[in-house]
């Protein structure tokens, strides 16, 4: 089963490239433009824009990681073209290639933006198009809400209940990976959405 990560380049995409690959599992990185480091890793590439048509790179992969994202210091239109329009093209090039699992990389409060972060409002309202988008579309899904990311080492401690106290609504990016990761390896997680924070339950208790 070969894995395609969309959004290789950010962050989380590149920790699960990288730990795929180091653990022999047949990964490809779709970026937009040539990056050294996993070029040196001999990490199988696959050059691509989500703002144009990249639906060929998805030719021979069995499942999807879509974890790109716009980043924090875009503006709205970027948000809506590669969290929300982008992720939409992504699940119907999913559809073409009969992907078999397609698991979103999506965000706290994207189930009700009304009463999500305020300040995000409008990435909520994209993530929730998409994750809607994906949910309609007959593939087999998993969808990870993780809470405000954190850029310190993996606690390998997870829980799906999302707290009450903003404060608490964390966790590291590391741990997001490892989620992702994970939910490639059994079918219990298929047709689930998670919310997804650090806490005390090892990923094969808390996402079953």
């Amino acid at each position: 089963m070969t894995t395609l990560v969309i959004g290789a380049a950010g962050q989380i995409g590149r920790m699960i490239i990288k730990k795929m690959h180091a653990a022999g599992q047949p990964v490809v990185a779709m970026l937009r433009k040539p990056d050294s480091e996993l070029e040196a890793l001999g990490v199988d590439i696959r050059l691509a824009d989500l703002e144009e048509d990249f639906s060929q790179a998805l030719a021979g992969c069995d499942k999807v990681i879509f974890t790109a994202g716009s980043g924090a210091k875009t503006g709205a239109d970027k948000t809506i073209l590669v969290d929300m329009w982008g992720a939409i093209k992504t699940v119907d090039a999913a559809r073409q290639f009969e992907v078999k699992q397609f698991v979103m990389v999506s965000s706290r409060g994207a189930e009700d933006p009304d009463n999500g972060p305020s300040a995000i409002k409008h990435y909520s309202v994209c993530k929730k198009m998409a994750d809607d988008y994906l949910l309609a579309s007959g593939l087999s899904y998993t969808i990870l809400r993780p809470g405000r990311l954190l850029n310190e080492p993996a606690t390998g401690g997870v829980s799906t209940v999302m707290p009450t106290d903003k404060e608490a609504q964390v966790i590291t990016r590391e741990d997001v990976a490892d989620a992702c990761i994970h939910c490639l390896k059994t079918s219990d997680t298929i047709n689930k959405i998670y919310p997804l924070v650090n806490g005390n339950s090892s990923l094969s208790n808390a996402l079953s």
